[in-house]
């Protein structure tokens, strides 16, 4: 079983491709995202989707073989020396600004598809060593809340009017991208303070995450300028923000129109594999850990990775993460390819206000 587990080190492919990024000039240091953005939305245009299951004793195999744990604590553990490693390549003078551009995107597409992507796994961790982990990854970022609101808050409201990150029907991915990132702020803000008084401490102190978070965040943000000064800083937040940008767009795809039906005031169905869009396209599967599979990731939030499972009934992406994300940045033909599957999927698509209630 172990030797099923070796598959998910393909991920480390980009980071071999990003420290080469961070070593040499021109079209090379776009590498890592000619292969991310290029080569595989190709590849699962033509690669056929596997929709197979573990079996029973094959999944409990799967869930005591701890490989599948160590592998992302090894990603975790390059993220850190990689970004330093930008850092430092980014004082080479030089340097062109098309290299620089480079070298940030290849960071910020680390910081998005492995920083905050195994932050997502780990955080759903009940282990606190293995949360650490995860608040460690998602620093790379500087989106230390997501580990709060996405947690206590998305779960909790994935495809209802009152979760930020769950996309409306006919809503663009430019528009989304404000709503969600300013809205996902404040829930995290409210749902920390909620938690700091529900254990009887004060509401502004260091018992409170999100104050903690940003003392973390405005500390590794100094130690980045008084090291390597206020122009690599400005490179390394543009890097960040892709990486959030990149978190943002899927989440949109993930649960672009698709909504729970009320049942009560204020409480919604059950959150079922139909209410978020699935992907079984393999190359995708393996270089997000599984994240595609995330019908099965909403019903049971606990799974790991290596044993989610595909639904008959969850609703099927055309193509793997890469594509779709890089369809949701054309709105027309994301509309176009979109709005009649969300129709298909026999779920309610009213568009309701853009603010949370």
């Amino acid at each position: 079983m172990r030797i099923r587990a070796f598959k998910y080190l393909s991920p480390l492919i980009i980071y071999v491709g990003s420290l080469h990024s961070f070593s040499t000039y021109g079209w090379l240091c776009y590498a890592p995202l000619i292969y991310a953005w290029i080569v595989i939305p190709l590849l699962e245009l033509f690669l056929q989707p596997n929709a197979a299951n573990l079996s029973e004793a094959e999944e409990e195999i799967a869930r005591n073989d701890r490989t599948y744990d160590y592998i992302l604590y090894l990603i975790v553990l390059l993220q850190m020396p990689t970004l330093f490693y930008y850092l430092y390549s980014m004082q080479d003078g030089a340097l062109t600004v098309w290299d620089k551009i480079g070298r940030t995107g290849t960071m910020g597409l680390l910081c998005g598809t492995f920083g905050i992507n195994v932050g997502h796994e780990l955080g759903h961790r009940i282990n606190k060593g293995e949360q650490l982990l995860a608040k460690l990854s998602l620093l790379s970022s500087l989106y230390m809340h997501f580990f709060i609101e996405h947690n206590k808050g998305h779960h909790k409201n994935v495809a209802t009017p009152e979760d930020p990150s769950s996309a409306r029907y006919g809503e663009n991915i430019f528009s989304f991208w404000f709503r969600t990132v300013y809205y996902s702020y404040l829930s995290a803000w409210s749902i920390a303070g909620k938690e700091t008084q529900k254990r009887e401490r004060p509401v502004v102190s260091l018992y409170n995450e999100m104050l903690l978070f940003h003392l973390i965040q405005l500390a590794f943000v100094l130690l980045i300028y008084f090291v390597f000064g206020w122009q690599i800083l400005l490179w390394y937040l543009g890097a960040a923000l892709m990486g959030i940008l990149l978190l943002e767009t899927v989440n949109y795809i993930e649960h672009y129109g698709l909504q729970r039906k009320p049942i009560a005031e204020g409480r919604y169905e059950r959150a079922m594999p139909e209410h978020s869009w699935n992907s079984n396209h393999v190359i995708g599967r393996l270089m997000l850990f599984e994240l595609s599979r995330h019908s099965d990731h909403h019903y049971l939030a606990s799974r790991k990775y290596q044993l989610l499972r595909h639904h008959d009934n969850a609703p099927q992406m055309p193509t793997g993460y890469p594509g779709m994300m890089i369809l949701s940045l054309m709105p027309p033909l994301w509309f176009y390819v979109m709005n009649k599957r969300v129709k298909g999927a026999n779920v309610k698509h009213e568009l309701p206000e853009l603010h949370p209630a």
